[in-house]
């Protein structure tokens, strides 16, 4: 019989966050071993985890001075609408994820950076 949760391989992520002297992020290095990803450059980062003795979401929301208020509106519409994808896989729930893309379509409406037809 198969061990369903025996580990057999591990894989590493690394951020590497360079802080100016008000400790704000200036330059976010990234490399992820699975990914063949080595010093990639980034300008914000969401790290969530969930923590089952807390029963609640630890998080780090991170982006450098360097991130212009154009980028961040599509920084957000992305994550949101890869939230709705990565939420329907884990469950199943298509019909509140179809709700939560029609939100992303309001949101990137609202904000001004629908693609032009």
């Amino acid at each position: 019989m198969e061990e369903v949760n025996k580990i057999v391989k591990t894989s590493e992520i690394k951020m590497n966050i360079g802080l100016n002297e008000n400790n704000v992020p200036i330059r976010m290095m990234w490399n992820a071993t699975d990914g063949n990803i080595e010093n990639e450059e980034a300008k914000a980062m969401f790290f969530s985890v969930w923590d089952p003795k807390q029963n609640n979401t630890l998080k780090i929301d991170l982006w450098t001075n360097e991130m212009s208020i154009e980028e961040m509106k599509q920084f957000f519409h992305q994550s949101l609408l890869t939230m709705a994808d990565t939420f329907e896989k884990a469950t199943g729930e298509t019909l509140i994820c179809e709700d939560l893309r029609d939100y992303c379509y309001h949101f990137a409406e609202k904000m001004n950076i629908l693609p032009e037809k």
